[in-house]
């Protein structure tokens, strides 16, 4: 199956360290050789690379290693195509506009059945169930709230509408997904998500998919927050967290503020 990586920062990073490591899964130390995607928001834009290629083999993905590109939210994948073919239409991250804004996703997982999911508004342009799938949910989301949330409640009908559509899907197979709107960014687990928040005091921190070490001391400062989330661990020397098959994180600035499935709602 794909692999996905995430970031929220609470200040504008780079995901240069994390991304180095999370290549070479791209058909190197891993067997997710038929394309990879990047997105980032930042300053109020957003701006994505992809490429049907290997990863680890992308001059694109070296650009983005070497080019430390400074973001609060990073969507990434890497993919291993099981439902439609090789071709850059069929790449993640995709993105779609709602309420003026870029919506950006990747899923890791297969679904059966996906082709009964009624499209509205939002079409796929690839033929994969992960594209499917998105058109359809945020078709689903947009029916339900056709303006953007103004307040705190609406919000949170808004993350545990989220939440049902996930497990919903995860009724069709493996739904693993990583969904962004500029402000939030969302993870929801049906099989394997893990994620480290990193802030001071800050250390070392070791690649295990490459030999690379960075001290996050030297980088920070004593106010940074910053959240990586992963399929598997990138470094094997921190306490990572995995998520709980069935739950909706939703992050802001580098930190949790609602949780929805096993657990307390919004916090």
């Amino acid at each position: 199956m794909c692999e996905l990586l995430g970031m929220s920062a609470n200040v504008p990073t780079d995901i240069c360290f994390s991304f180095t490591g999370f290549l070479h899964r791209g058909g190197g130390t891993g067997p997710h050789r038929d394309g990879w995607g990047i997105a980032f928001y930042e300053e109020g834009g957003y701006r994505d690379f992809r490429d049907p290629h290997p990863s680890v083999r992308s001059p694109i993905a070296r650009l983005i290693c070497d080019y430390p590109i400074k973001s609060t939210i990073v969507i990434s994948h890497i993919r291993q195509a099981n439902v439609g073919q090789v071709r850059l239409a069929n790449t993640h991250p995709f993105v779609r506009e709602m309420w003026g804004r870029p919506w950006c996703y990747a899923h890791n997982g297969q679904l059966a059945g996906w082709q009964t999911l009624p499209l509205g508004f939002y079409h796929p342009v690839g033929d994969t169930d992960s594209e499917h799938a998105f058109c359809w949910l945020l078709g689903e989301l947009r029916r339900r709230f056709p303006e953007r949330p103004g307040d705190d409640e609406q919000r949170c009908g808004l993350w545990r509408l989220l939440h049902q559509l996930c497990e919903r899907l995860r009724g069709l197979g493996v739904f693993n997904l990583m969904l962004a709107d500029g402000d939030y960014l969302y993870t929801y687990c049906s099989t394997r998500l893990a994620h480290i928040t990193r802030r001071a005091p800050f250390g070392r921190a070791n690649l295990s998919d490459a030999e690379l070490t960075v001290n996050f001391a030297e980088h920070t400062t004593p106010d940074d927050v910053v959240s990586v989330l992963a399929t598997e661990p990138l470094t094997d020397n921190e306490d990572w967290v995995r998520m709980v098959p069935g739950e909706l994180l939703v992050w802001k600035a580098g930190e949790i503020v609602a949780r929805h499935g096993p657990g307390p709602g919004c916090v």
